[in-house]
């Protein structure tokens, strides 16, 4: 089925956007991932990736054109599909939503059904929102906290709610405004990315065929002039004809005060705190019904970092008893599981190790940090010498596809950091053009972010290259599974004081293996030892890297 691709709000502040350049044209196949434009926002000009993969089949509008976000952009769908009852020409100058489009396209092929598809009508009074997707490989989200609850009034830019996607927990903000009618998504569950998430619109907005339409069951508030529902997906002509319609029993939606209740502040208390990245629930207002007011916020000095623990269920251990514990596999897990499983199964990996003499990066490092205000680590020297050698091997620096290769011209690279949930892999852009002082900098604050879960997507996307270093942990050798779509990664193990044989005597020395990673399919094994003999030469004499 096509999907309609709206301009997206690339920035908080964006209220329409500039197409400055289509990088594929109508016929082309598009895959998951795909650049689609260059799109000019009023803070910069930035790439717009596709979600979906098919045809593309409408560009909607031209380059050089402006337009409002949400304005229609493109459809992708199967070659070949009638896309005609998606581009029906706006009404009084107010184009149809998403989900208008939808029902309208499957009311044209179930043509069996007029009598249902009839009664979902067009309504603009309400937006249905959906779990969105907040990082490249997100596929399902948890709601770890609603801010809002329904009845509540929301405006554009609100926090909804708190989602937990496979790399951190992020805040969901509103783009929409007006009262919160609908939850589809409990704190706690989880769904599937485009899953609905929630309905925001008029307060008498008549939603609940929309929801339903959606696939989701609508809970229904205690009052008198509440009416029961019926499921439209769940009736079939010989169920109406044969069996009377099963009573449904009214649900009741109970709103208490809990910690997920709206907090109470003033516009001045919440600016302050979002300037001092403060979390408001840990403050206790001083205002009137407990609301936080601006000195509450100037007087909270000891900030408190929360994070979402994982619900485990404990048996009570007893003598001669078996014990155990059972630890819900987090978003973060399940990513990292679902993604190294492919990779592991799908890229035929290979591996080459070399031990580095590493007494001149030692004497490197102690005068470096000689000099005041600098500190630099061996991993610091590593990935820079990385970023030389891989500019001078491209092909260690390229990524796999299934219809192509690409040799990336730029160097990227990825650091895995481990956290509580699993291990992120923020990202040192063009890491080549960078000191060795300035990547220390970068990898400390991007470590600090990760294991506070407050990386954004940005920070930890477009590698080119991964390294992984275990040596802080007394590892000495090690394998990495490759992060694709890249070629290889680097594994990292501890520097060691042994005999080597240095001009034929036998002399006290340090060490450090290095393994590298390769996929078969894009790096031969020439072109990674070759890569490797590079990487000795800068990391056994880091002064070469100054040159």
């Amino acid at each position: 089925m096509a999907e309609i691709i709206n301009m997206p709000r690339l920035s908080d502040t964006m209220e329409e956007g500039v197409v400055a350049k289509w990088l594929v044209n109508i016929g082309d196949k598009v895959n998951e991932g795909d650049i689609l434009a260059e799109i000019e926002t009023d803070k910069a000009t930035m790439e717009f990736e596709s979600f979906h993969e098919g045809t593309l089949l409408h560009i909607g509008i031209q380059e050089g054109e402006t337009a409002e976000v949400d304005t229609l952009l493109a459809i992708i769908g199967e070659e070949g599909e009638d896309i005609s009852q998606l581009l029906v020409p706006a009404n009084n100058s107010v184009q149809l939503d998403l989900v208008d489009q939808i029902n309208e396209t499957e009311s044209s092929i179930e043509e069996d059904k007029p009598e249902l598809n009839s009664e979902i009508k067009i309504n603009n009074s309400f937006q249905i929102i959906t779990m969105p997707r907040l990082s490249d490989t997100m596929e399902e989200g948890t709601v770890s906290s609603w801010l809002v609850n329904v009845g509540d009034t929301v405006q554009e830019g609100d926090i909804l709610a708190e989602i937990e996607t496979d790399k951190a927990t992020m805040e969901f903000e509103s783009f929409h405004e007006g009262t919160l009618l609908y939850i589809g998504i409990k704190v706690g569950e989880t769904a599937k990315v485009d899953s609905l998430l929630a309905v925001i619109g008029d307060a008498d907005s008549d939603f609940k065929s929309a929801v339903e339409n959606f696939g989701s069951e609508i809970p229904q508030v205690k009052n008198e002039n509440t009416e029961s529902i019926e499921n439209i997906n769940d009736l079939t002509t010989e169920s109406l004809e044969t069996s009377e319609t099963p009573e449904i029993v009214e649900t009741v939606e109970t709103f208490s005060v809990n910690s997920n209740s709206r907090i109470l502040a003033s516009p001045l208390a919440k600016k302050i705190a979002k300037e001092k990245s403060i979390d408001l629930k840990n403050i206790n207002g001083s205002g009137d019904n407990g609301r936080i007011i601006k000195e509450d916020v100037e007087n909270y000095t000891a900030p408190k970092i929360v994070t979402a623990k994982p619900n485990i269920i404990k048996s009570e251990p007893s003598i001669e008893n078996e014990s155990f514990e059972e630890i819900e596999n987090s978003q973060m897990r399940k990513a990292i599981a679902r993604r190294l499983k492919e990779s592991k199964f799908s890229a035929p990996h290979y591996y080459l190790s070399v031990e580095f003499e590493m007494d001149n990066a030692i004497a490197f490092r102690k005068q470096y940090n000689s000099m005041p205000d600098t500190k630099i680590s061996f991993n610091d020297i590593i990935v820079k010498a990385c970023a030389i050698a891989l500019k001078q091997h491209p092909r260690v620096n390229s990524q796999w596809f299934e219809d192509k290769m690409r040799l990336n011209n730029h160097v990227h690279i990825g650091v895995a950091v481990g956290v509580p949930d699993g291990l992120v892999v923020p990202v040192i852009k063009f890491a080549d053009n960078k000191t060795i002082p300035e990547i220390g900098i970068l990898v400390k604050n991007y470590a600090g972010k990760a294991r506070d879960k407050k990386l954004i997507p940005e920070e930890m996307q477009g590698s080119t290259f991964t390294i992984s270093n275990l040596g802080m942990f007394g590892i000495q050798e090690f394998t990495s599974i490759i992060n694709q779509p890249n070629s290889a990664i680097l594994s990292v193990g501890s520097i060691i004081k042994k005999p080597i044989v240095r001009d034929d005597k036998i002399v006290i020395g340090h060490t450090m293996k290095l393994t590298l990673a390769c996929d078969h399919r894009t790096v031969d094994g020439v072109t990674g030892s070759l890569f490797l003999e590079t990487l000795k030469g800068f990391v056994e004499n880091p002064v070469t890297m100054l040159v």
